[in-house]
């Protein structure tokens, strides 16, 4: 992999990776082995096992540093994020350490000589970063401040000093590389659309079949679960007859039927996805955008207070590739309904799943200087964006995050947009004028953008509302 004499220059990137498991490290390594096909040196900090990334890069060229400097998300159990728990956990790991980590970061960094700091998405790395005096990046679906400003309003406004601080350090990042089924994300100055990040796959379905002794005509259902839910015991009459389930991360110690077959721990699981007819687990960038790009359906039960789950559940579903599960069918047992289903679903993702190739690229043009020119819309974006935020901090305890359609729409129109999926547009999106004849435009455009159009017209109902009996009156 690392044999190949680069283009440009090369450089020495380092990418940080903060999760133990896939998600966040599979798509870390993705963009890694194209930086060091290009010739480059990569240094990835990481608590994830070696093997996420020696078996996809064999190299020289990636450099391993096992150091945790933030905690993600702190889970009650298989299903339910302890938001209190989180944010103490972060505190302890991210917060009160703090200093420490920052002068230790900073001359590791100045000792390796870094080009470029690349986060998904530690906070502390790019205040590191521009402490060091080097150029940062973020390659994410979504950011902390996002996820935790929702636990701040649960657990208590002492801990909103933390969602103020990793805002501030995102903001020493040059800019986003924006994934497909993206949370708002305001603290960051610029974002760059690219498409889905997905691992290779190393085997056919045919090889992958053949080598675990499983026939082409057999039915099968993969279980994803990043770790079953305690005490849970899989039985027999889970699955429709003459079905197979393939289980990931179960423990040695499970003890499983005759139609359940453990995969080791170091299964590449991009193979055994492509090789099933449709996948059973939890939702995560990983698992969706993998079942997205093999087009395999994939039903899904949802998390509590996983705050970026229903902008990946809307793009999952929008390219007919979901099935809901509620939790007590998975629980208990009531699963055929839902394969039944999952199977007569048509997934029709075509997008680009070379999102990893090309944020290398663009990642090698910042380390060698490449100026990005700042988008002349970053504005209009942190804008949609702080609004979104600001729906999903106000709404009603319990009650599941809507997202606007106008937020999934926005980008589309200019054509700008490569990430996540979209309502379908019609004909008519443009029909519509320029801006309301009742405002006159001092300064600027609204550029054709429905929901700008739209919030002016909400303005004028609102005017209406407070002056009513009289004509609403021209707004500048």
């Amino acid at each position: 992999d690392g044999g190949r004499t680069p283009d440009k220059a090369s450089v020495d990137l380092r990418l940080l990776c903060y999760r133990p498991w896939f998600g966040h490290a599979t798509r870390v390594v993705e963009v890694a082995r194209h930086l060091i096909l290009a010739g480059h040196d990569v240094h990835v900090v990481t608590g994830a096992p070696d093997y996420v990334f020696t078996t996809e890069i064999e190299s020289p060229r990636l450099f391993l540093r096992k150091v945790l400097l933030d905690c993600g998300a702190v889970q009650a159990d298989a299903l339910t994020v302890d938001r209190l728990a989180s944010l103490e956990k972060y505190s302890e790991t991210a917060v009160v350490p703090r200093d420490t980590i920052l002068a230790t970061e900073v001359k590791w960094l100045k000792s390796i000589k870094a080009d470029l700091v690349v986060s998904d998405v530690v906070p502390v790395a790019c205040r590191a970063a521009a402490d060091a005096g080097i150029r940062s990046v973020c390659v994410t679906n979504f950011s902390w401040d996002f996820i935790y400003a929702e636990y701040v309003m649960a657990a208590g406004h002492h801990h909103r000093s933390i969602v103020w601080q990793i805002a501030e350090d995102y903001s020493h990042c040059e800019f986003l590389i924006r994934l497909p089924g993206y949370c708002p994300m305001p603290a960051f100055r610029d974002a760059i659309d690219v498409p889905l990040v997905v691992r290779r796959l190393h085997k056919s379905r045919d090889e992958v079949r053949r080598e675990l002794g499983i026939a082409d005509d057999v039915k099968i259902v993969i279980l994803n679960f990043g770790g079953q839910p305690s005490g849970w015991t899989l039985k027999e009459d889970y699955l429709p007859h003459g079905w197979l389930c393939l289980v990931c991360g179960a423990s040695e110690s499970l003890e499983l039927p005759a139609n359940f077959m453990k995969l080791a721990k170091d299964a590449y699981t991009p193979d055994m996805i492509a090789a099933s007819d449709c996948m059973l687990g939890k939702i995560g960038y990983g698992t969706v955008s993998e079942a997205l790009a093999y087009k395999i359906p994939f039903v899904f039960v949802r998390r509590d207070y996983f705050n970026e789950e229903p902008f990946l559940r809307n793009m999952l579903e929008f390219y007919q590739g979901g099935v809901e599960m509620i939790r007590r069918d998975l629980l208990t047992g009531h699963w055929r309904p839902y394969l039944e289903r999952a199977i007569s679903l048509k997934p029709c993702y075509e997008g680009g799943i070379n999102g990893g190739e090309v944020a290398a690229r663009i990642l090698q043009d910042t380390a060698t200087g490449k100026n990005y020119t700042s988008d002349k819309l970053s504005g209009a974006r942190r804008l949609r964006d702080a609004i979104v935020l600001g729906y999903q901090l106000q709404r009603v305890p319990g009650r599941d995050l809507s997202i606007p359609e106008w937020y999934a729409n926005a980008e589309n129109e200019l054509g700008l947009r490569t990430g996540s999926a979209t309502a379908e547009m019609n004909d008519d999106s443009f029909a519509m004028a320029s801006y309301p004849e009742d405002f006159e435009i001092l300064h600027g455009d609204v550029m054709g953008l429905s929901d700008t159009v739209n919030f002016l017209k909400e303005l004028l109902e609102l005017d209406a509302v407070l002056d009513s009996g009289k004509n609403p009156r021209s707004a500048r």
